[in-house]
């Protein structure tokens, strides 16, 4: 088999596996760990797909007769013609933000080119039915955030209000920008958002995880909200009223130990109200500047990195937790096993070591007893 067929056939199974009905993310990736790959859950028996936990005879049957990889291979087809890249989860180029969150999709796709695991990224969600308010702020944050940071990478869902001004503005300002999609990539909606989405291919990406042929549908679009969130470093949510997509994203940021910002308005404000609680209740910080953001994510503007910050710091730590925190430094997460096994210490050790290095701030666990370097130092 030549090295260009293996890729497409590769690329078969992982779409395929993708396909396989009423099985979640979680299943999915217990699916493959059991079977070694996605081209491993393919080739095992039926008897023994049966004995994975929550598959079941039903599923097993299912995908013993390849009908996924038929279906896939419309996929690939349209894919191929359009340009568009498929996202595996253990994929290198698999944003490894997203892949720290649980339920994180198995599989993306992206008709674009960009850099999702780039140094900084933010999330700008709100209301659909923004004021001048929240459209000035906008437009403020995103146009300070591209004088300071011009490699930061702006997310948002392509929806109206607050999400094509923030796209707008990040295009505006010569920053990539993300639209993470409800549906498949042969539609486009809002259709009234096309010209701006042609520009952000040619300058970002639109990225989702549904088929081509998937309509856009209520339920994808609160699904595609735990990409928004899970992309970035943190989630800004610029203007909201009591209830809407942006409060979802804002809940689902802080499940994932995300930072989350709002900007408050005055409590007489409608579309003020849903930042107002986040801030009250504290599931946001109150952000009136960027200096804000700079401040409680640690971003360093004096030409001091925060590798040299955490530098300093290693002075004051032990010969075991300089150790761990050198390893997360050069390698940016990792579980509590693989702490273990590049560090040759024993998990029951490593635990206290990285609780303690918790109490000062310098790690942060997240999701999946996944660790890594806090950026609040």
């Amino acid at each position: 088999m030549s090295e260009k067929s293996y890729i497409a056939e590769d690329i078969r199974f992982k779409i395929g596996i993708g396909l396989i009905p009423k099985i979640g993310p979680v299943l999915t990736r217990r699916l493959i760990a059991y079977c070694g790959s996605a081209e491993g859950v393919f080739r095992e028996k039926r008897a023994r797909l049966a004995k994975i936990p929550g598959i079941g005879s039903r599923l097993a049957d299912h995908i013993a007769s390849h009908k996924n990889l038929s279906a896939a291979d419309s996929e690939i087809e349209f894919i191929t013609q359009q340009g568009i890249t498929v996202l595996f989860y253990l994929d290198e180029i698999y944003p490894d933000r997203l892949r720290q969150c649980e339920d994180a999709p198995v599989l993306l796709y992206m008709k674009g080119k960009t850099e999702l695991n780039r140094k900084k990224v933010i999330s700008i969600v709100g209301t659909r039915n923004p004021t001048d308010y929240g459209r000035n702020n906008t437009r403020e944050i995103v146009e300070s955030l591209a004088a300071g940071y011009p490699d930061i990478l702006i997310v948002s869902g392509l929806a109206y209000g607050i999400d094509i001004c923030a796209h707008k503005a990040a295009l505006k300002n010569n920053l990539e920008t993300v639209g993470v999609l409800g549906h498949g990539l042969s539609f486009l909606y809002p259709s009234a958002h096309r010209e701006v989405a042609g520009k952000m291919i040619g300058n970002g990406a639109l990225i989702t995880e549904f088929r081509h042929d998937e309509k856009p549908e209520s339920p994808n679009f609160v699904k595609r909200n735990r990409i928004i969130a899970g992309l970035a470093d943190a989630t800004l949510v610029m203007e909201s009223g009591e209830q809407g997509g942006a409060l979802i994203t804002a809940d689902i940021a802080n499940s994932y130990n995300r930072d989350v910002f709002a900007f408050p308005g005055r409590i007489s404000d409608k579309y003020s109200v849903g930042c107002n609680r986040l801030i009250k209740t504290n599931r946001a910080a109150l952000l009136e500047t960027v200096a804000d953001l700079e401040y409680l994510m640690g971003w360093q503007k004096d030409g001091k990195s925060t590798d040299a910050v955490q530098k300093d710091l290693f002075v004051e730590l032990t010969s075991e937790e300089q150790t761990l925190t050198g390893l997360l430094q050069k390698e940016n997460s990792l579980t509590i096993d693989q702490i273990s096994l590049y560090g040759n210490m024993p998990v029951s050790k490593i635990s206290g070591i990285l609780l303690n290095l918790e109490f000062k701030g310098l790690v942060k666990c997240l999701p999946g007893k996944v660790y890594q370097l806090s950026t609040k130092n």
